[in-house]
């Protein structure tokens, strides 16, 4: 299938409530802007250099995601222009995030990452350093910060019910400091397991190949 028709036949599958996240890093400018003349306006990278590469390149009103794990010393090259960091992940990076957006006197919006794998190579906060930093942020610790909500990745796995208890987890934890704040995003689910994602309650899923293909990581 065309980058077209997978694209369609990803947003004939979401809700109107459900916000889509293409993921495009390692593709093409040509792709993002394939995608991008079809109607989609957010778009997310894993890497700042890939992500500093393509933007100057692409329609400027695109709302740029960071979505993977981000470096401190990164922070200063995307905080002039990105939209939403998902992949909030400690004290340490919300810190760098908030001093960066007050130089360009700009609010960033944030999720924080929670990790529900179990997977040890997966980035995360434990849901009490999630707790924590959420009350920081409610204290107005980091007044140059939007949290707008919570973001998770599930384990690696053909194990649907598993990949449902770590949805599940996520869910109860924004529901919970849903009651303290108001928060807009639950961010989870990927090519793989977003209908599951969904099903458990999630209102953004970062899709990348099932709309662009596999990726080719040897360039």
């Amino acid at each position: 299938m065309s980058i077209k028709e997978n694209y369609n036949a990803i947003k004939n599958q979401l809700p109107s409530n459900v916000q889509l996240v293409a993921v495009s890093k390692t593709h093409p400018v040509s792709a993002v802007q394939e995608v991008y003349d079809l109607g989609q306006k957010i778009f997310g990278e894993n890497k700042v250099q890939e992500l500093m590469e393509k933007a100057p390149l692409l329609p400027q009103d695109i709302q740029w995601h960071v979505i993977g794990h981000l470096q401190t010393n990164k922070v200063k090259y995307i905080a002039p222009f990105i939209d939403t960091i998902q992949s909030v992940d400690s004290e340490k990076l919300l810190t760098e995030i908030n001093k960066e957006a007050g130089k360009h006197n700009r609010k960033i919006k944030v999720l924080l990452q929670v990790k529900i794998a179990a997977e040890e190579s997966k980035f995360g906060l434990e849901i009490s350093e999630a707790k924590d930093l959420f009350q920081q942020c409610i204290a107005g610790n980091f007044p140059n910060v939007e949290m707008t909500g919570l973001m998770g990745m599930a384990t690696f796995t053909d194990d649907q019910q598993q990949v449902r208890n770590e949805f599940s987890t996520l869910k109860k934890l924004f529901d919970e400091l849903n009651q303290l704040k108001t928060l807009k995003t639950l961010s989870m689910g990927m090519s793989d397991d977003f209908p599951i994602a969904i099903e458990c309650g999630a209102n953004s899923v970062r899709v990348g190949s099932a709309i662009f293909g596999r990726r080719d990581y040897s360039k």
